[in-house]
Order: structure tokens, then sequence, then C-alpha cells
């Protein structure tokens, strides 16, 4: 199955029904007066999140959806039927943007939440609505309004409450094989991990959390080299970041300036990502013996003095048990403290919508934005025969293993 975070759609509202001009006639009734009925409203398209979904894949081959047009109003003050709304299902941790205005219309965050779109067309009134008592047989009636169009990127944030970054090959895919159920590709060389993965860690029957892993960075990653920064994106939500760094890199390069340039890229990609908690973790420590060890230790808090410093090995199982008990409590510590603080919550609103605007610049940076040569159909139609759009044509796919 194909993994795709992000795609680009159509979507056009019905239009609405017009009203009716119609007078009544009947036998032995003079002067039956007007009886046109009005038009339908059109359809709305709704987005509805889906716990079932978790790629946009479905929407590169349908990148178009068409409600149903209201119906006119017809004589005897018949009232034309209303468009069908048209639900579209994306998944959990969608984000909805209007690719004209690039304003954020709403993130899907929840199981079934929904999102309007697009509002159809207003209906269109029949005669017998402007009938009064100086104008008893009126002739005026009016159209259905269109409907909305839009063109929307969706972009799908995994919802996580620990994210892993850090270097190709830093041991994230190991990690969280090893402490949660997720069974990533593990292999002793760069770019294993192709596509986000999640893991749930279970430390007891009550207490979880959901740990993410993505494509490791590379040096000029924010820029577009590598696979890492396509998926940066699903870190966006998390509520602490473990940047993973190895103690004893295959190419002999230095620990501390590796987690340097991973800081870097994190920085130039998404200053507001960059101001997530983050904890330091050495990973495959198991490799180093204690003095060598002690040293980088020494080495890493005197370059992060404010970030708490694990020392893991996922294979020897080495402090895995204090990583995962640390991070269970700092997750429900910001659990409860959410739910009790609004002003906390608000401010991290505020800065989920500071990530989600730095991640929106970054995608259009790499993804220009082509022309739309699709046409608004006022008749009824059904969604999605158009094939497939050239926005999307520039994503890059990745097989998931």
């Amino acid at each position: 199955m194909k993994f795709i975070d992000e795609a680009t759609i159509r979507v056009e509202a019905g239009k609405g029904g017009g009203g009716c001009l119609s007078f009544r006639r009947e036998k032995y009734i003079a002067r039956g007066g007007p009886d046109g009925g009005n038009g339908g409203g059109g359809g709305d398209i709704l987005l509805i999140s889906d716990p079932g979904l978790n790629t946009l894949i479905d929407f590169r081959f349908r990148p178009l959806y068409r409600a149903r047009n209201g119906r006119p109003g017809g004589g005897r003050n018949k009232t034309g039927a209303q468009g069908e709304v048209m639900r579209v299902r994306v998944p959990i941790g969608t984000s909805v943007i209007d690719e004209e205005t690039l304003e954020t219309l709403g993130d899907l965050a929840k199981p079934e939440q929904t999102l309007l779109v697009a509002r159809g067309g207003q209906r269109g009134l029949g005669n017998a609505h402007f009938k009064s008592s100086t104008n008893r047989a009126p002739r005026r009636t009016t159209p259905g309004e269109p409907g909305e169009v839009r063109r929307l990127r969706l972009q799908l944030k995994l919802l996580a409450d620990v994210g892993l970054l850090g270097l190709p090959n830093a041991g994230k895919s190991t990690l969280i094989g090893q402490v949660s159920a997720a069974n990533p590709k593990v292999a002793d060389y760069p770019f294993t991990t192709l596509v986000p993965s999640l893991g749930v860690v279970r430390i007891d029957a009550d207490a979880s959390f959901v740990m993410a892993d993505i494509p490791g960075l590379i040096s000029g990653a924010a820029e577009g080299t590598g696979l890492g920064v396509q998926f940066l994106r699903h870190l966006s939500r998390t509520r602490v970041m473990l940047h993973l760094v190895e103690v004893a890199p295959i190419d002999g390069s230095d620990p501390v300036a590796n987690a340097a340039l991973i800081e870097r890229e994190l920085m130039t990609y998404s200053p507001s990502l960059a101001k997530r908690p983050v904890w330091m973790v050495l990973s495959k420590v198991d490799m180093m013996s204690p003095r060598e060890l002690a040293s980088l230790r020494e080495r890493m808090s005197n370059a992060y003095p404010d970030r708490p410093l694990h020392a893991v090995s996922a294979l020897g199982d080495i402090g895995l048990d204090t990583l995962v008990n640390g991070l269970m409590q700092f997750v429900n510590e910001i659990r409860q403290a959410l739910a009790s603080d609004p002003d906390l919550a608000a401010a991290r609103g505020a800065l989920e919508a500071e990530i989600g605007e730095d991640v929106l610049q970054s995608a259009l940076a790499r993804r220009p934005v082509k022309a739309d040569t699709t046409h608004p159909t006022m008749g009824d139609s059904s969604p999605g025969d158009e094939g497939s759009d050239d926005d999307d044509a520039a994503e890059v796919e990745y097989t998931r293993e």
C-alpha cells in the first residue's frame, strides 16, 4: 500500500435550484394567483475524519468532488429537492488548506469530526414568494445561486505523543520496534525507513502513549535533500521529540556535531516546531566503553544543558525502561496540564497554528502551485471521473513495506 501524506483536490458544491413562475389554474376558481414554488438548496461538501484511514492515496486518483445541485421549484407551490450533501472521509490528523488564500480551514484531529469546506448555493425563489397585497400576480422569480468552488490542499499529520528525530541509521526504528508493537523494517544501512510508522508504547493496562518514527534527516533536508523533510510535519502534533544520536557512527563523525546538524535542519524547517520539548537520547551505547560514554555524555550535556539526556541500547535493552517511564510521566503531566489550564491549552493551540504555517510554507517552497485548469460544471454530474490532477503528479510516492 502506498503512503501519501499530501494531496490537492477540487471541491464544487451544488448550485441552488431556480424558483418557478406559475399561476394557479383550476375550473371555477378565478384569478387563482401565483403558485410557483422555491427551488432546493445546493448540496454542501463535508470532510469527515475516519479512524480507519491512514493515507491520502485515494485523493490522488479522485481529485474532483462535486455535490448535487438543488432541483428547481414547481407549480402548486412545490419546493424543489435539496441537493444531497457529499461526505468525504479523510484520515484523522488531516489539515485542510485553501490553495488560493492559503487559509487553514481546519484540522480534523478527532474521530468523526466534520468540517464544511464548500457551501451549497442558496435556493431560488418562486413567484409565490413575492405575492403581496399590492402585487397579487407577481412574475418575479430568482435563480439559484452557484455553490462554492475551492481548491484544497490536504496535509496528513500523524497523531502521536512522542516523535523520533535523528540522522539515518540512528536507531529510531529499532527503538520503536523494541518498546512498542510496531514492526518497522530494520537494516544496517541508511534510509531503511521510507515512510512514517506509529507504535503504541504500553506501560500498564491504562497507561500508554503513541510514538512516531520518520525517515532520518540529512544535511540540507530543509531545502528538500533526502526523505525526512517530506515527513517532518508528522512531528508537529507531538508533545515531546526524542533526538536520537548514534554514539559511534560508522563514518567516524562526531556525535555532538551530528546532533547540531539535525538541530539546524529542524530550526530551518520550522522555528516554531523547534520550540517543542526535545529530549536527547544517545543510542547504541553498547558499542562504546563506559569511559568513552561518560565523556560523550558530559559533552552532550554541556551542548544542551536544559534538556533531559538518556543513554539507551535497544538491542542490548539498556536504559529503555527508564526512558519510557520518564516519557509516560511527562506525557501524563502535559495531558493533565492542558485539561486544567485553559491558558496553556490556548498557547499550545497558537503554537500548533505557527507550526502549521511553517509546514505549509515548506510544502509550497518544494511544490510550486500550478494553474488550475479544471472548469466547474453547472449541471448534475457524478464526481470523480476527471482523472489524475497535474499538481498531484509532482508528489513523491513511497511503497510501504
